[in-house]
């Protein structure tokens, strides 16, 4: 098992969007995660920031996170939770979510 860890900023001003539909995620997003071998996924919220965590399970996380990526209901919710986002100032030109370093893990 992988574990991934990525940080976001939350437009403040889209909190209660933003939280709206995480309450009632989309089926067809959550089978999409499910098909690319990722579970255990949770996004936290702390002081505007958004830490997503997850554990893959699969041989080919770059193939699979391209599948998700491609998958049109996914896309269409996107095209949602994007405008609720701003991607860190330290973020890579292009990374959206800016990926964490694990510097701890106790199991």
């Amino acid at each position: 098992m992988e574990r991934y860890a990525a940080v976001i900023r939350l437009r403040p001003e889209k909190e209660a969007e933003y939280r709206r539909l995480h309450a009632d995620a989309w089926p067809g997003v959550l089978a999409a995660l499910k098909r690319a071998h990722i579970g255990n996924y949770s996004i936290f919220l702390r002081d505007g920031l958004l830490f997503s965590y997850l554990e893959y399970g699969g041989t080919d996380y770059a193939a699979d996170t391209a599948a998700i990526a491609e998958d049109p209901v996914t896309r269409d919710w996107w095209a949602l939770t994007d405008p609720c986002q701003q991607p860190l100032e330290s973020a890579a030109e292009g990374e959206w979510w800016a990926p964490a370093e694990e510097v701890f893990h106790l199991d």
